[in-house]
This record gives structure tokens, C-alpha cells and sequence, in this order.
């Protein structure tokens, strides 16, 4: 109960959320997308379907990301994935990424195709949920992460129009989102297995737990991360302009 009541959970939902809906915002697209030939009976029925059916998958894919994370240098990679998508929050992109989604007249074939899609886009999500939860610590990554999930989940489909509209008028929420990605890589990194060698860490205080990185490291990597994905982000954003 202890760790429910705790600044680091919710500090971690929070970051879930806005990771949900900066890097999630897509899934209401595709859901429109696969089931705009449905008729207006089935409609309803394909999105809650769809959107049940990706939550799952979420949820089981999370799973085994936070399981994965604990091998060494896995964190390293991800944290360097991590880098490179918030990265890409800050380049504008010029393609149609939906042009390739089918829709369809029936109601579990528009179903299987939210699914499919949403398995094929869900890498980005998969890896800053499962860095975010980390984060809180603890035993409870997962509920975290399904708690995270279903209080993100109804602003993605439902209110995506809003969010959308809120980015455009605002895009500083966007550079915040990204830098929130650097700052989840580099602290990631920082815990990876592999490191421990070379990082100061705190001594546990419970028996068999993993020691933590010193604080001032932790904080220090997650800053660097955050500085990171901004300056790249803005200079190739930058260039992107002066070629156009």
C-alpha cells in the first residue's frame, strides 16, 4: 500500500499518461481508419473491440518488456531507442504513416486490423511504459503500468481531437513530451545490469532488491537525456527547414 501512496508511482502514471497520448495519439487515427466502412451499428462495437483487443496486447507486450529490461545492456539499447523517437517528436514529418491502413465493412476483420496496426506501432509505447514504470520501482510495475494504461486509453480515442488541437496551439507540450523521452532513456541507461560495475549506487534496504543509482547520477543521466533529445531534435528539425 506503501508504494500506491508514494511521489515516484504517481510521478510514473503521469509520465505513462502523457507518454500514452504523445506517442499514442496515432492508435485513435487507426482505430478511425479501420473502422470508417463499418456500418453505423457496428461502429461503436469495432472500436471498443479494437481498442480492448490493443490494450491487451499492450499490457502482455509491456510485460515482457519489463521482464527483458532486466538483462544486461537491453536497457542500453532501449534508452538509445528511447533517444531516437523523441527525437523524431521534434521532426516534422512530410508522409502519410495511414495511408496503408484497410478498412473494412466487417466487424472482426476491422478488429484484427486495429490489433495488427496497433502491434506494428507499438514498439515506441512499449519501451517508455516499461522505462517509466521502472522508475517507480517497487512490486508493482504492473499494476502501474495497466493503471496508466486505462486512465490514457479513454483520452487517446475519445479525445484525441482535443490533444491534437492542444499540440498545434501549443507545441512546447510536444517538446516537453520528447524531452520526458530523453529523460526516461538516460536514466534507463544509467540502471542498466552492465553498468553496475561502474556506477556509484545506494545500498537497499530490502533484502535481495537491486541497489540504486546514486541519486545525483540518476537525476544527472536523466537531465543529460532530456538535453539530448532537444539540441538533436531542434538542429535536424533545423536543417530539415533550411532543405525545403
Amino acid at each position: 500500500m506503501e508504494t500506491f501512496l508514494s511521489p515516484e508511482f504517481w510521478l510514473a502514471v503521469g509520465q505513462i499518461i502523457m507518454i500514452d497520448i504523445l506517442l499514442g495519439g496515432d492508435n485513435a487515427v487507426v482505430i478511425a481508419l479501420a473502422c470508417r466502412k463499418l456500418p453505423p451499428a457496428q461502429r461503436t462495437k469495432g472500436i471498443m473491440w479494437g481498442t480492448a483487443g490493443a490494450i491487451v496486447l499492450r499490457v502482455v507486450l509491456i510485460f515482457f518488456a519489463l521482464t527483458l529490461l532486466q538483462v544486461p545492456y537491453l536497457k542500453i539499447v532501449g534508452g538509445l531507442l528511447l533517444v531516437w523517437i523523441g527525437i523524431k517528436l521534434l521532426v516534422p514529418e512530410g508522409e502519410d504513416e495511414h495511408s496503408n491502413i484497410q478498412a473494412s465493412d466487417k466487424l472482426w476483420a476491422a478488429v484484427k486490423t486495429v490489433i495488427v496496426a496497433d502491434f506494428v506501432m507499438s514498439l515506441d509505447n512499449v519501451i517508455a511504459i516499461a522505462g517509466a514504470a521502472q522508475g517507480a520501482g517497487g512490486d508493482h510495475q504492473m499494476p502501474l503500468v495497466i493503471f496508466g494504461l486505462l486512465v490514457s486509453i479513454p483520452i487517446i480515442v475519445w479525445g484525441s481531437q482535443l490533444v491534437i488541437k492542444l499540440m498545434d496551439r501549443f507545441p512546447m507540450v510536444i517538446t516537453v513530451g520528447a524531452m520526458l523521452l530523453g529523460w526516461i532513456a538516460g536514466t534507463m541507461i544509467i540502471g542498466d545490469p552492465a553498468l553496475k560495475d561502474w556506477v556509484p549506487t545506494l545500498p537497499s534496504d530490502k533484502p535481495g532488491a537491486a541497489a540504486a543509482v546514486l541519486p545525483a547520477w540518476h537525476y544527472g543521466c536523466g537531465i543529460a537525456g532530456a538535453l539530448l533529445v532537444l539540441a538533436a531534435g531542434k538542429l535536424l528539425a533545423a536543417r530539415g527547414a533550411k532543405a525545403e
